[in-house]
């Protein structure tokens, strides 16, 4: 099946996942990830305040952002947003033919096990969930049967407060004071006692009398109870330590008991429930149905978490598209809440997915290809420009699936993409070479974020492609210019600074951040430390300034990513680069911390007043 079939085409290819399917799901799921190559993700989202943003332009990733700054962007992003699906492909590619395994799972931040903190809420933008809306979503069917979720740090907390009594391992405690002792020798007479009335009752009794003697004696014995049709019996602890010298004890008196620990809401041990059984076969099936019960309560506390899990323990290449924006929401929602430095993302990324491939850092082999700037971009133009014979077989039974829906089907395109870019690169998934051709292996492309940057101009058609010509430039060179008219555009306030200053005669391009703030890159270096100086020492020539640069003010790259790290994202740019400013004694320099990192300047990213 090629990318040319479109959507219509994989219309019902992809398995759609609610809560009512998600066990069944979710084993298949195990099967196909181990037998798969490769598994490819894909999200939708509620909204994405790095694509979009009408309100703060300058929220979205630019060209003139560093690999840092871009982490800050994403991660607001996801730490703003929701993910309401997850599609999962796992995928066999071998040549030109790709067996694919998609699913979609639904999801739904319920907290279904009354975990207080934190607060499950978040923003929506309506373009987004319009565009859900046209697909088909259903709205009502992810609130009441989305699959629920926690992150690995919230499941900590919650194991804290489980309820379910639990089989814990006996270890021996050495040194015993004599109130130990005492206490061992209490519970072991208590347990002796309640032991022999239960045998001597079940081997007296026959048929169905044994049972109501069994709840006639829970009167005359203290403490016994029933554990579903089994007798038991509870034996109150108040410490560890106590848990550990009762489980030793009871490990000591017949194999046919069953000792279970039992927590209290505070998540210590309130007793040590002990269970009889009449056989070593009903004593396995006791340990069996405990387990079970353990089973379907973690799969109902990690919900989706199961998933991410899975694709985690097996070690597969996980395929995405602007993996470093995905993955911010994936390590946000999932795992644990976002660190505040791109290095420590992905040291803890790395700790759940030791090999992640982002397919827009692959297409930059293919130097035309580096123009398209969202997925169906990079699709059309490998459909007009190279004929490659991908062949996606599905599974017929995921032909038939959810009434010819189509949610889901961006990770079947990131899968054909895969393969097609493969194909035309000739990479080997093995890492071996075939003999005679220096080829790369699929490893050197992994664990590469190349942040998607966009142009602050909404775009007019999702095919639209990025400018051909961008020049590589310094962090150095560039200075961040406020305080003119909000009514001044692009040409109007570049045409104002040529006038005003010998600085602006050289060669320079202007881009509005947002209708307060403007950034400037210099071609030349030292341009930009000489104009921060200048301005700092009231040099600057304000007499020739016109009404509306009159109360122009310029901050270099370093007030700009401290903005961003100290998260004053709710202001116009400009009024929140006027408080980092004015809470700093240091110089307008262009970067304290000489952060030199490269930027890429477009001069047909400028825009009017009237794209805002």
């Amino acid at each position: 099946m090629a990318a040319s079939s479109g959507k219509q085409r994989w219309a019902g290819a992809v398995k759609q996942v609610t809560k009512s399917n998600f066990a069944a799901a979710l084993q298949q799921l195990r099967t196909d990830v181990d037998s798969a190559d490769f598994v490819a993700i894909s999200c939708r989202k509620t909204g994405d305040s790095v694509a979009s943003s009408r309100r703060h332009p300058w929220h979205r990733v630019l060209p003139i952002d560093t690999p840092e700054v871009a982490y800050l962007k994403a991660r607001l992003s996801a730490e703003s947003y929701e993910i309401l699906q997850f599609a999962v492909c796992p995928f066999r590619l071998r040549g030109y033919k790709v067996l694919a395994y998609p699913y979609n799972f639904h999801l739904f931040p319920r907290d279904e096990i009354n975990l207080v903190v934190p607060s499950y809420s978040f923003s929506c933008q309506t373009s987004f969930l319009t565009s859900m809306a046209q697909e088909g979503f259903d709205f009502n069917a992810c609130i009441y049967d989305g699959i629920s979720y926690l992150s690995r740090v919230q499941e900590s907390m919650v194991k804290e407060r489980n309820l379910i009594p639990q089989i814990q391992p006996v270890s021996s405690c050495s040194s015993l004071s004599v109130a130990d002792s005492i206490f061992m020798s209490r519970i072991r007479s208590r347990v002796v006692h309640w032991w022999n009335v239960c045998k001597e009752s079940s081997n007296t009794i026959d048929g169905w009398f044994s049972r109501d003697l069994i709840k006639s004696l829970q009167k005359l014995i203290s403490g016994t109870e029933l554990y579903g049709s089994r007798p038991s019996m509870s034996i109150s602890v108040c410490s560890d330590r106590q848990v550990q010298l009762a489980l030793q004890t009871v490990s000591h008196i017949h194999d046919d008991i069953v000792p279970l620990v039992v927590p209290d809401k505070s998540g210590g041990p309130k007793a040590v429930r002990i269970v009889l059984t009449n056989s070593e076969a009903d004593k396995n099936l006791l340990m069996t149905e405990i387990q079970n019960i353990e089973n379907e309560q973690n799969l109902r506390v990690r919900g989706f978490r199961e998933v991410i899990d899975v694709i985690s323990s097996s070690n597969k290449p996980v395929i995405g598209y602007n993996c470093l924006h995905d993955f911010t929401f994936i390590h946000s929602k999932f795992i644990a809440p976002l660190p505040p430095t791109l290095f420590e993302f992905m040291c803890s990324l790395r700790l759940v997915f030791t090999n992640i491939l982002d397919i827009n850092h692959l297409s930059k082999e293919i130097g035309p290809l580096r123009k398209a700037k969202n997925l169906p971009a990079a699709l059309s133009f490998l459909k007009g420009q190279f004929f490659v014979p991908i062949d996606i077989e599905l599974p017929p039974k995921a032909e038939e699936n959810s009434n010819k829906a189509i949610h889901g089907n961006n990770v079947l395109q990131i899968t054909y993409l895969f393969a097609a870019l493969s194909a035309l690169l000739k990479r080997n998934p093995d890492g071996q070479l075939p003999q005679g051709q220096n080829i790369m292996p699929i490893e050197d492309y992994s664990n590469i974020f190349y942040p998607l940057c966009t142009s602050l101009q909404e775009p007019d058609d999702e095919l639209n492609y990025l400018v051909e010509h961008a020049k590589k430039s310094s962090t150095d060179n560039l200075v961040f210019l406020w305080g003119f008219s909000h009514l001044i555009s692009s040409k109007e306030l570049k045409r104002e600074l040529q006038q005003i200053h010998e600085v602006f005669t050289e060669d320079f391009e202007l881009q509005l951040m947002d209708k307060t703030c403007a950034a400037v890159v210099f071609s030349r270096s030292g341009l930009a430390e000489a104009l921060l100086k200048e301005m700092e020492s009231a040099k600057f020539c304000s007499d020739a300034l016109s009404m509306k640069t009159s109360g122009l003010r310029a901050a270099g790259y370093d007030a700009y990513r401290k903005v961003c790290m100290s998260g004053l994202w709710e202001a116009d740019l400009a009024d929140s680069l006027e408080n980092i400013m004015s809470g700093s004694t240091n110089s307008l320099s262009a970067s304290s911390e000489k952060d030199s990192s490269e930027v890429y300047r477009r001069s047909e990213s400028t825009i009017d007043l009237s794209d805002l």
